[in-house]
């Protein structure tokens, strides 16, 4: 079992996503970002940066700007299927660790009405695709293709089996 002491810092750079790298590795990039901000303040620590999109026919469905983005993403995913993409980045003063997880989540075909009401939740601002799986989203759920955990934006039994490999290496 791996119980690490942590704390939380959140990174202040800008989230943009460079296309050109092709789709996961842009999203890898941003996880590195991340990880690399922080592990430059916190360089006695192992540092986990993660970035997680939601992909609709090729259309990226990041956090949304406000309540009307939001809304307008919960349209445009009722009723069909998206892939959630989380990439992962580990980062220490030996090596640095790039990963993503992709799992394919099938939403149920809903009204808008239902779709402003979950809005109004206020949970849908700060989550990719303006819906978070383990919290009321998940009622817009008809099912999920994949990793649970990387649809809530950490792909956590991948993530823990790389931390464990990297503390045999240490021993």
């Amino acid at each position: 079992m791996v119980q690490l002491p942590f704390c939380a810092v959140k990174p202040e750079s800008d989230e943009v996503l460079d296309l050109s790298l092709g789709l996961p590795a842009a999203i890898e990039e941003i996880a590195r970002q991340k990880a690399k901000e922080v592990f430059l303040k916190h360089k006695e620590a192992l540092v986990l940066a993660a970035d997680t999109v939601v992909v609709l026919n090729g259309e990226i469905l990041g956090k949304p700007r406000d309540e009307a983005e939001a809304l307008r993403m919960l349209m445009k995913i009722s009723g069909k299927t998206h892939q959630v993409i989380t990439s992962v980045c580990l980062m220490d003063d030996r090596k640095t660790e790039v990963f993503s997880s992709i799992t394919e989540v099938v939403m149920r075909a809903y009204g808008e009405a239902e779709a402003s009401a979950y809005v109004q939740t206020k949970e849908v601002l700060d989550k990719a695709g303006a819906y978070a799986i383990q919290g009321l989203g998940a009622l817009l759920v008809e099912k999920i293709n994949g990793d649970y955990y990387t649809v809530m934006g950490l792909p956590l039994a991948e993530t823990v089996a790389r931390i464990k490999a990297r503390e045999e290496v240490e021993t």
